[in-house]
């Protein structure tokens, strides 16, 4: 006697809306748009942008010459003295926006790298990418003798080229991606590293000179030519960040658990990942490779907030506040001197990086 065959039976597919994620949901146009927010994650957005308020205050009424607020404000709108007018607005709020965009677009990217990787040392400065967009900078600089705007452009496409080689080796499946994909980025980051040494031996003493000032990472010589191209970047690629970034949170409980909840994964992962690679190349191509504010932001921010998820928003205002802050000390730490911000963050990043990683070995107990 036979039987005939059973099918097993279909584990049922589960709605997103059967798992709910902490926050609360404001819903839009008669409920056909949803926002989920988070009440503390709001006060901390809030919080941060007023610190770095603060510190652009005083970057802008501190230094060689002192300025009190009010002719700050005065200058902002078009009433202060020519002298005051190119002390503001030439030469300290140029360098001041370019902080805060270019800390803020590391923050972002830093978070969407983490959230990915689910590493704590998924970072683009950790990882290689922009390690890439000093490479094809320097690359440019050295062999074809472009302009500033050429420089920006190798320094994008250097990036990108170095993520894409990344996510190829790196690619899989598994709880292991995320640290494939740092050793890998580390490993590409050091032959990087490498190549570009080789080309400043290549170089002239202005052409190393210059790559050199660049590779540190500094807001010295910023300028509205600067800030400009950097500030339509990112009103294209914040936007693209956030929205890329809204499946960051079903992918943080599982690939096999996103899944289930009718995430796409693989094109889940594609959007926040280009978009993050190029905040951080444009990033580069405008001060150069700054280190570690994207690497530090998002885990600042993830102890202030308490909440779960990839928290992209809070840390751009959080990596907005430090770069500010380190280029604001980095002006005035040694009289007379300005250090490249680069320099500032690499020592604060350092000492961070060695507590996260004593912090791990302990959690771990060896």
């Amino acid at each position: 006697m036979t039987t005939a065959p059973t099918s097993a039976p279909r584990s049922p597919r589960v709605s997103r809306r059967a798992t709910v994620l902490p926050g609360r949901v404001l819903r839009l146009y008669g409920g056909r748009m949803s926002l989920r927010w988070r009440p503390r994650t709001v006060a901390v957005c809030v919080l941060l942008a007023a610190a770095c308020l603060v510190v652009g205050a005083l970057g802008l009424t501190t230094g060689t010459y002192r300025l009190p607020l009010s002719r700050v404000v005065a200058c902002l709108l078009g009433r202060g003295t020519g002298a005051e007018s190119f002390i503001v607005l030439s030469l300290r709020l140029p360098r001041l926006l370019c902080a805060l965009l270019a800390g803020g677009a590391l923050g972002m990217s830093g978070a969407v790298f983490q959230s990915m990787s689910r590493n704590p040392l998924g970072s683009p400065d950790i990882i290689g990418f922009t390690s890439g967009a000093a490479t094809g900078a320097v690359t440019q600089i050295v062999l074809f003798h472009g302009g500033p705007y050429a420089t920006a452009v190798a320094a994008v496409g250097g990036g990108l080229v170095t993520a894409l080689l990344v996510g190829l080796i790196a690619a899989g499946r598994g709880p292991a991606v995320g640290h494939r994909v740092v050793l890998v980025g580390i490993g590409v980051s050091a032959m990087l590293t490498s190549l570009t040494a080789y080309l400043l031996t290549r170089a002239s003493l202005y052409e190393a000179q210059d790559a050199q000032i660049w590779l540190i990472g500094s807001l010295n010589s910023v300028n509205w030519p600067v800030v400009a191209p950097l500030a339509a970047a990112l009103a294209v690629l914040v936007p693209v960040t956030v929205a890329g970034s809204r499946n960051l949170d079903w992918l943080e409980l599982g690939e096999d658990t996103a899944r289930g909840l009718g995430v796409p994964v693989g094109r889940a992962r594609i959007l926040p990942a280009v978009a993050a690679t190029a905040l951080a190349a444009a990033t580069t191509a405008a001060v150069g490779p700054i280190t570690f504010v994207a690497l530090a932001a998002p885990h600042l921010c993830r102890r202030l907030v308490r909440s779960p998820g990839a928290l992209v928003v809070p840390a751009g205002f959080m990596g907005a506040l430090l770069l500010a802050a380190s280029d604001y000390t980095a002006q005035r730490v040694l009289p007379g001197t300005e250090l490249p911000v680069g320099a500032v963050t690499g020592v604060l990043g350092g000492l961070y990086l060695c507590r996260l990683l004593l912090a791990r070995r302990r959690a771990g107990g060896s």
